[in-house]
This record gives C-alpha cells, structure tokens and sequence, in this order.
C-alpha cells in the first residue's frame, strides 16, 4: 500500500487538496496501485476520500498579531502530525501552499527522514513579493520537486535552481460550459431583471472583523443607490453564518447569506448570475476571473501586522489580487488597509454595474489570463508527476 501525506491548510488549500486527492486515486487506479492519502486538511479534502489527521481548515490566518490566537491548535496539530510520522511514516509528502506552517513541515521533514521524497504543489508565490531586498523561503532546499501553476512561478524556481514542472492552474479543471443567465437566476430565485451583488468577505475568521463591516456597509449603500440589488453572501467556512448576517443587519443589508454546506453545489449558479463580487483577495479572485464576473478586491490586516510588514519586514508586492499578479497589470480593481472605505468601494462598483464598456474591458484581461494558465488535465498531470516521483 502506497501512503502519501498531504499537507495543506485554508479553505483555499482544502479546495485545491480535494481536487488533487481525485486525480491521485485516479492515476492510482489507471496503475492498479493501491493508495491511501492521509491528509492535513478539510472536510472537501475528506469528502474526496482523504483521511484526515486534522482539520487545518479552520486555523489559517495572515499576519504575526492575527495568528497568535492559533498557535495553541497548530501546536495540537503539529503534535498528532509527529506521533502520526512515527506510527505511519509515508511514501511521501505533498505540501500545497499554506506558506508557514508548509516550510517549517518540508526543513523538518528534510532533516528527519531524508529518504521521503517531497513535493511542493501550488508554492508561495515568491516571483510577485520579497520580505526585504532579496528575502525568499528555502523551499528549494528541501523540495524534490515543485509543480508550478503559474508560468512565472516556474520560470522563477527553475532560475533558483529547482526541479521544476509547469502543470497549469488547477481551477482551468472546474471551467465547465457556462450556465445560461437567466436559468442561474430562476435556480436563485432571481427575477430575470433584478442585479445582484456577490460579497465574498471571508475564508478566515480575522477577516469577518476586519473586512465583513466595511463590505456591509458598501453594500448598504449600493442598495440605496439601486433598492432591487440584491445582496448573496457565501459563508466561507461552517459557523460563519451568524457573524455574516449579523453583519448584513447591522448595515441595513437586505440580503441572504448561502450556507457553507450549500456554497460548492450552488457556486456555478452564483457565478453565472452575479453582476458584480465584492471580496477579499485570494484564490476566490482566479475563480470570479475564470467565469468572468467582474469584481473588486479589497483586503485588510490589523495595524500592527500592517506597521511589521512594511516597517521591519519590508513586504513588497506590486499586487494583492492573483488576477493582477498575473497581468501585470491593476486590471481588477484593489483597496488595501486605509484605502478600503464603503465610499471607495462604492466609487467602484457604480461603473462596473452599469458602464458595459467598464465592464467588457474587465472581462476582456480575464479572457487574456484564461490563456495563460494551461490546458485542462492539471490535477492529473500534477498526480502523474507525483505517482511517477515516489515510484522511482
């Protein structure tokens, strides 16, 4: 029995390891090679048929002062993770960003058990930043093998000097033909005239206080400017129904917020019947971009996590959305720290809802990144390259 070990944490990871874990039992089979996969991870990892040692989920976080209240549940974590390395070690490991937590797991891994090969799938995307002038993770250092999703990643590990393979983006897998309009919005309950907002504040609970009022508050002005709008809001993560309408309420919002259980089964619906999203930046940005809904992305941290990372770790990045890190260019509009007002927002979000020429340039630069990201078969080209590394 071949055990491989998948390492990842997020709802963003969680997505991206279930649909890994498909293609791994697929190749598997093609080879009739018995697999396990075990798995830090989350309930899409599990649901893909993943054994989780444990939920990672719900602990992710971005910031030094933001991730102080998780250290004790990484620290319970990184415990059942050592006793299960040493009760089960396995063939090898797959790590899937999840930046911290990843590299410290690879160096550890590396020094411990040298014999277990060690892929690095969707790494930290160190061709956009630095920390200080040339500042980057050793993630060559104890990488087998990388499996880039971005043509720039690639490039950039290669001239590091890593094995690197360029696979293509994992979310050209889930384009489908696209669903008819008007029947999304009838499956919604929309009426064929009525515009709707897609607010998407949240796949951490640090964002739910930073982010969630300040795109309520957005939104409640959006629906004085035009009282049909009607606002969806899909719950990231179990539990966050509550603080998610709370925050609706609190705005004056009329609006619904989708179930975390009913966001995967509704999300093509979503997406074929938004006018517009308006949500943090992440791996959601890629999603809205592949099904060309035109968006704004805005993304806050706390003061002091803010002051550290320009002041004393000197972060740079040109681009907080992976759209625009893409292109190049600000082709997605971005609001960061101070800049993220309701009234900014708003400023935004009138010409992308009503200027078609806004919004057919917007839609043009996705078309331009579809291009850019590979041809369909990722996943399974990823767990090939997997498959074909341990059973070397």
């Amino acid at each position: 029995m071949l055990r491989l070990l998948i390492s990842t944490g997020e709802v963003s990871g969680d997505l991206q390891g279930s649909l890994l874990v498909k293609a791994l039992y697929k190749e598997a089979a093609k080879r009739c090679l018995p697999l396990e996969v075990v798995a830090l991870g989350g309930p899409r990892m599990e649901a893909a048929g993943a054994q989780l040692i444990a939920n990672t989920s719900l602990i992710g976080s971005i910031g030094l002062w933001e991730a102080l209240p998780l250290i004790w549940p990484t620290l319970r974590v990184q415990a059942k993770l050592e006793t299960f390395l040493e009760e089960r070690p396995p063939n090898a490991v797959v790590l899937i960003d999840y930046m911290g937590p990843n590299i410290r797991l690879g160096n550890k891994l590396r020094r411990a058990n040298p014999q277990i090969p060690i892929v690095y799938y969707i790494a930290p995307q160190e061709w956009a930043w630095r920390l200080g002038d040339e500042g980057t993770t050793d993630l060559i250092g104890f990488s087998d093998r990388i499996l880039a999703i971005f043509s720039s990643e690639a490039e950039f590990y290669s001239k590091q000097g890593g094995d690197v393979i360029w696979v293509g983006h994992p979310m050209i897998d889930t384009l489908e033909k696209p669903l008819d309009r008007e029947e999304a919005k009838k499956h919604l309950g929309i009426l064929p005239t009525q515009k709707m907002l897609l607010l998407l504040p949240a796949s951490r609970r640090q964002e739910l206080r930073y982010l969630m009022p300040t795109l309520a508050k957005a939104a409640a002005l959006l629906q004085q400017h035009d009282s049909s709008l009607l606002v969806l809001v899909p719950a990231g993560l179990t539990g966050f129904e509550k603080p998610l309408k709370k925050a609706l309420d609190l705005a004056g919002v009329k609006g619904k917020v989708i179930s975390a259980q009913d966001v995967d089964s509704l999300k093509p619906f979503l997406f074929a019947a938004a006018d517009i999203a308006i949500g943090k930046s992440g791996t959601i940005n890629m999603e809205l971009a592949l099904h060309c809904v035109p968006q704004i992305v805005g993304y806050r941290v706390s003061r002091v996590t803010a002051f550290l990372a320009k002041k004393i770790l000197r972060f740079q990045v040109d681009h907080i959305s992976p759209v625009n890190l893409l292109l190049k260019e600000r082709l997605v509009p971005e609001l960061v720290q101070d800049e993220l007002t309701p009234e900014a927002i708003v400023e935004l979000a009138i010409p992308l809802l009503e200027d078609v020429n806004i919004r057919l340039k917007m839609i043009d630069g996705y078309k331009r990144l579809i291009g850019s990201l590979g041809k369909p078969g990722v996943t399974q080209r990823a767990a090939k390259e997997i498959l074909d590394l341990v059973l070397l």
